[in-house]
């Protein structure tokens, strides 16, 4: 099946679209979205996803916790502030593809630096326009997310049955420790703190407390909300034991997000916050930190169909009643059946009711599912890191 000027797509062989077709979106089950490459020339193939978000298309891109993914926006122009220096969630961008229905060639925007075309050549991210997005985005929605391959052809040709291959070879994200592949290399320090209008980024001189991040695919403005905080910040690769972390003399740890299989990133990461637990040591951990919280706390996880991925998601905080509009990214969840006595569920999800939030009854140990630090927003969640420095400066 395709998308675009043709009713189906040829079974076998390679065969051209419209001449003025040049890239392809293959999903394993064989259906085709034709549409036009921009990016990076290159064969990308990868889990599909939509993310609902209107703005932050950069950060949402940097963003470690899309590694092994091809993200298509459901908002139709992308590209339109163009693309920075600043707005970079990781040094090394790991998603693999990028969907949108319209490409804006010509941003405009005083901070932009480079059209979005020439940062996705940069990084060597493949993308692809003039598709239907809403067909995708409803595929998705009703079948979950499929395997599938961004191919570019400057001739408009396409070799359909290796490119359907490819997707169905792919062997999705159960079972895959990613954050083993986007995890710093060896420990850093880090001072900067958030983002001022016309002011840019700060620095933290005079911190309070000290606390040590397990790097499983952390964002740069978790890094940056922390030093606001007042924390003086020690970035640990995801392998790092308990005694590693405990060398740095924390008053506190944060689990950060991450891709991947949360059990299987776990493997070597729960024995680790089982023995941060058995320390006291206030915990706070944020999407894969969240789900490997759960999971070392004798809870299990699963993965989701579609996922919850965008800027405008609604949670609810059961302790307050409060709903939070929040970020989300992610595609496994925490099962809430399997928590333990002590466990309590603090946070929910408006749409589907999943878990979003868990905390250890009187322990300074808590986590959540969506992002907080979410940049360029919403804000609404902040409050978590002023919780969590409150509870590490007690220890400090």
């Amino acid at each position: 099946m395709t998308d675009g000027a043709r009713a189906s797509a040829p079974s076998t062989g390679a065969e051209e679209f419209s001449a003025r077709k040049t890239g392809a979106l293959v999903l394993a089950d064989g259906t085709v979205f034709e549409g036009y490459a921009f990016g990076a020339a290159t064969t990308s193939v990868g889990e599909v996803c939509f993310n609902t978000a209107m703005t932050g298309y950069q950060e949402i891109l940097a963003d470690p916790s899309y590694a092994g993914q091809i993200v298509a926006f459901t908002f139709p122009h992308i590209g339109i502030v163009g693309a920075n220096e600043e707005d970079l969630e990781s040094i090394t961008p790991a998603v693999r593809g990028l969907v949108v229905r319209a490409h804006a060639e010509n941003p405009s925007n005083y901070r932009a630096l480079m059209t979005l075309d020439r940062w996705l050549k940069r990084h060597n991210i493949p993308g692809l326009s003039g598709i239907d997005t809403r067909k995708l985005t409803a595929r998705i929605r009703e079948s979950g997310m499929p395997h599938g391959v961004i191919a570019h052809s400057t001739d408009g040709r396409f070799d359909f049955v290796s490119l359907r291959k490819q997707a169905q070879e792919f062997p999705g994200l159960v079972g895959l420790d990613l954050a083993k592949d986007v995890t710093c290399r060896q420990m850093f320090h880090w001072d900067e703190t958030p983002w001022k209008w016309n002011e840019g980024y700060g620095k933290q001189a005079n911190p309070t407390w000290r606390a040590v991040v397990v790097d499983f695919g952390v964002k740069r403005n978790i890094l940056r909300l922390l030093a606001g905080s007042g924390a003086d910040i020690t970035v640990l690769p995801a392998q790092s034991t308990a005694e590693d972390v405990m060398r740095h003399k924390p008053d506190g740890v944060l689990l950060s997000n991450g891709p991947g299989d949360p059990a299987a990133t776990g493997s070597y990461a729960i024995p680790m916050i089982r023995g941060l637990i058995d320390a006291e040591m206030p915990l706070f951990g944020i999407c894969l930190g969240h789900q490997m919280l759960g999971l070392a706390l004798g809870g299990n996880t699963r993965k989701m169909a579609q996922g919850h991925h965008g800027a405008n998601h609604p949670v609810k905080d059961l302790e307050t009643g409060k709903v939070e509009i929040v970020s989300m990214n992610h595609g496994f969840t925490v099962d809430r059946d399997s928590l333990p006595n002590g466990v309590k569920e603090t946070h929910v999800s408006l749409f589907d009711g999943t878990n979003c939030g868990i905390k250890v009854e009187n322990r300074p140990i808590f986590s959540v599912q969506y992002h907080p630090e979410a940049s360029p927003g919403p804000m609404d969640s902040h409050y978590l890191f002023d919780r969590f420095a409150e509870a590490a400066q007690k220890r400090a």
